[in-house]
């Protein structure tokens, strides 16, 4: 075949073909020989390199109707025979009126939850309810095929169910409220407040309404901050899924784990009130049972004198009362006069107690108790920075989010040090990081300082920091989080403290960075960075190599690391502008085409397009090597910029890819086009990408977050860490001596009357408020903005504040206004007043 490349201007080219052969070059007319033009591998590839760039692209991927189009280097790709000069393929091409998807997501209305529920999966998930702290969990929920409530399951983090006294496998107790299976299921549930820890459920059966209420305390002592111990962090690591540990925990394990699970002093215990009332006009009945085992169970016949349920070895598994006094039977029917009501209270502790144990429970005072659970947890997020946006769905999942963290944080109290896991499993260097910086920038310092303390306990001897199913980027990842604490506190006294160790991981990072500086390591280290085994020189695990260099150089004031660390981000820079010439360029829905990247040095195109034949689908996507573990890290990394042509190349090419709705694939929360998006100011496709992904993966009632669209994992707080650090970017963001304010909102959330409000959230530049109030009727925006700390407050503060209809303001008072970004710029504190 033959091909012509046309440049804009005159160039000088150099040609090379994989699977093919170069045959005469004529000008701007190249033959290529023995040209693989099918479907699958291998095909053919042709590379054109110039001076300053270069790019690639599939020979078969040749045509007339779709010229090969890159305007960013004035060149397109045509037929031989199709003779017209670039000029006019361009026009051409122009002329279509075409639009890329993010053009057009920009010129639409931004992004509702509204739309973006409407036409997404509806993801409802269990609920896990615990102390904090304390690897001691219930899973809460029902079975959506039966469609009635309800099944309770004492766990530790991994399990579906925990040993128990003659069930080694645990046992699932449930209860059957109403009459059971319908042909309609009218199930509705919500956390307390919408965001504290104590689940509601609302079952309809009739004219009966069934109201469940739900929480976690202690089994003798009143639920206080005081009175919590927690959990050892490593027996609680050890009952994640795919902990590592190193040689001195087995020991510590070993040591602690029955006194952490078979010889607690006090359980934790379950109380469950199911409240029976007629709403209809006469007498019916209503249908209840006491809380039994759902799964094979060895038992005693229920005693109904006491309102036990008893297992063969004489351990209590459930407590349950009717109306005050012991439920006679495990089933009873009430017949309920029109508004009356009959209640069932139910204790459920999570190991099985002996006889005088569950005796003492049995006195229990619900509300009583109640009210001490939601004092514990407002305690905590009165303890933090206030976040209050004017969406109601948003403003509870920031504050129910936090707390669904704060469940899952294990260690014992007060000082422990902690594990910030992540759902089923342990705490990843990686995954973590989302969550730890959340506790950071709400002021949770101690906690985010005891959760960093996680990785540093387990710091190998040689400096390498892994914890987590061979996953190789945990290094990089713990010295980013530990940077960022010190950037938000500039604790001084604690990183005294965790020098030595910082200094290890570098140089553990350096010698593994030796080894591989070579013509074939390209001084990029290699491993793995998630599940898939790719042990390559993956970009995101070299970007977070060097950013993490980068923190502790910076906390360290070590120039020779510094240095270290400019030098490994110019050789991934260099790794990438390579790859990048050498990827196949796709085509966009503008008529242009941009270069691809795959995630590794030593691809040559992401793996989805299945350039050599390697088959690449995993965790139910083509898309997760390339996108859920690729490139676009490096723009969080601070290895590229979002608005160079690199980031550009990055974003748009994924975006083409691998997104749906601009809304990642499979897990979406492990892409990070959504903070590219921030920093290159396009605030439609980031809403496009943050609506979207939480509507199909939180819980719409309860906001617990699903690991994948499919399911997979449930309470994972990887993805809601990330979906509370998109919140706090699109709220306030660092960039550089600047604070960006609001970079990200709707538009929506500044209509009339609505207020946005922050206060003492944390930042680089310390702690700060903002108020910001809309009067836009009157034509007038108010804000105001403190800093809390003002030796460390920024150069700038850039607010943007957009008019909900887009207007534009026509006066400005208290600090400069550009009208096309709708920002207002100050210098530091200070108040600021739009008129439109």
């Amino acid at each position: 075949m033959k091909i012509r490349v046309v440049f804009a201007e005159p160039q000088t080219a150099q040609f090379n073909i994989l699977d093919g052969r170069l045959g005469k070059v004529a000008g701007s007319v190249v033959e290529v020989l023995d040209a693989r033009l099918g479907q699958g591998a291998p095909a053919t590839r042709v590379t054109v390199q110039m001076k300053k760039f270069g790019f690639t692209f599939f020979a078969r991927d040749v045509s007339s109707q779709w010229p090969i189009w890159i305007p960013q280097y004035r060149v397109a790709v045509v037929p031989a025979d199709d003779k017209r000069e670039y000029q006019q393929i361009a026009d051409d091409i122009r002329g279509r009126g075409l639009q890329s998807e993010l053009d057009r997501i920009a010129s639409e209305p931004e992004e509702t939850f509204a739309n973006a529920g409407a036409k997404n999966r509806d993801a409802a998930c269990e609920t896990w309810l615990g102390l904090s702290r304390d690897m001691r969990l219930f899973r809460v929920g029902f079975n959506s095929r039966s469609g009635y409530l309800g099944y309770f399951q004492a766990k530790y983090p991994q399990s579906g169910g925990i040993p128990q006294e003659g069930h080694p496998q645990g046992v699932e107790l449930g209860m059957m409220v109403g009459r059971g299976a319908a042909c309609s299921i009218n199930i509705r549930r919500h956390l307390e407040d919408r965001v504290l820890p104590i689940l509601h459920t609302e079952q309809q059966d009739g004219a009966i309404t069934y109201h469940l209420t739900t929480f976690v305390t202690l089994e003798k002592s009143p639920l206080t901050g005081k009175t919590l111990r927690g959990s050892h962090f490593l027996v609680a690591d050890e009952y994640c899924r795919g902990h590592m540990h190193i040689e001195k925990d087995t020991a510590i394990v070993a040591a602690n784990k029955d006194k952490e699970t078979i010889a607690r002093e006090e359980e934790t215990v379950l109380l469950i009130r199911v409240e029976a009332v007629n709403t209809g006009t006469t007498p019916h009945y209503a249908f209840l049972t006491s809380l039994h085992p759902q799964t094979a169970c060895k038992q005693r016949p229920y005693d109904g004198k006491r309102g036990f349920g008893w297992t063969e070895t004489g351990h209590v598994f459930s407590v349950n009362r009717l109306n005050g006094k012991p439920m006679p039977q495990q089933e009873v029917a009430v017949l309920l006069q029109p508004g009356e009501k009959a209640v069932v209270e139910c204790a459920m502790p999570h190991r099985f107690l002996t006889e005088d144990r569950a005796a003492a429970v049995a006195k229990f005072d619900f509300d009583k108790r109640r009210q001490e659970c939601r004092s514990f947890w407002e305690a905590k997020l009165a303890a933090a920075a206030s976040i209050r946006v004017p969406e109601e769905r948003i403003d509870e999942m920031i504050r129910a989010g936090l707390l669904h963290l704060d469940i899952i944080t294990y260690g014992l109290e007060p000082n422990g040090t902690c594990g910030a896991t992540i759902g089923v499993y342990s705490p990843i260097g990686s995954e973590s990081s989302p969550i730890i910086q959340f506790y950071d920038s709400v002021g949770w310092h101690k906690l985010a300082e005891r959760s960093l303390q996680f990785f540093l306990d387990k710091q190998h001897e040689n400096g390498f920091i892994q914890n987590f199913g061979g996953y190789m980027l945990e290094t990089g990842g713990a010295l980013w989080s530990l940077g960022e604490h010190y950037r938000y506190t500039r604790d001084e006294k604690w990183l005294h403290r965790v020098k030595p160790n910082l200094r290890k991981a570098c140089e553990y990072l350096l010698a593994w960075r030796e080894r591989n500086k070579t013509p074939q390591g390209m001084g990029l280290i290699e491993g793995k960075c998630a599940d898939p085994e790719d042990p390559f020189r993956q970009f995101m695990l070299n970007g977070f190599a060097y950013v993490g260099m980068q923190r502790a150089a910076e906390m360290l004031g070590d120039r020779r690391l510094a240095r270290e660390a400019a030098a490994w981000r110019a050789d991934i820079r260099k790794v990438v502008e390579l790859v990048l010439a050498e990827s196949p360029v796709i085509p966009l829905g503008d008529g242009t085409w941009v270069p691809t990247c795959p995630a590794w040095a030593e691809a040559r195109g992401p793996a989805a397009l299945h350039a050599d034949g390697s088959p690449c689908n995993s965790h139910g996507t083509t898309a997760c090597r390339d996108s859920l573990i690729g490139p676009l890290y490096l723009i969080l990394q601070e290895v590229i910029d979002a608005q160079e042509w690199m980031g550009e190349c990055l974003l748009k090419s994924h975006h083409e890819l691998f997104t749906l709705q601009n809304a990642g694939l499979s897990q979406p929360y492990y892409v990070r086009h959504d903070y590219a998006h921030l920093r290159r100011g396009e605030t439609a496709a980031f809403l496009k990408a943050y609506y979207n992904q939480f509507a199909a993966l939180a819980d719409r009632e309860t906001y617990t977050f699903w690991e994948q669209y499919f399911g997979a994992s449930p309470h994972k707080t990887h993805e809601e860490g990330w979906f509370l650090m998109q919140t706090r970017w699109m709220l306030w963001l660092e960039d550089g001596p600047t604070l960006r304010l609001l970079t990200g909102v709707p538009r929506a959330w500044l209509e009339q009357g609505k207020e946005i409000k922050l206060e003492r959230v944390a930042s680089y530049f310390g702690k700060f408020s903002l108020t910001v109030r809309s009067q836009v009727e009157v034509g007038r925006i108010e804000a105001a903005v403190k800093f809390h700390e003002p030796a460390r407050q920024p150069v700038s503060v850039a607010l943007r504040l957009p008019h909900p209809l887009g207007l534009k303001a026509r006066n400005c008072s208290g600090g400069k206004y550009d009208s096309q970004a709708d920002t207002v710029t100050l210098a530091g504190a200070g108040k600021i007043v739009l008129e439109f």
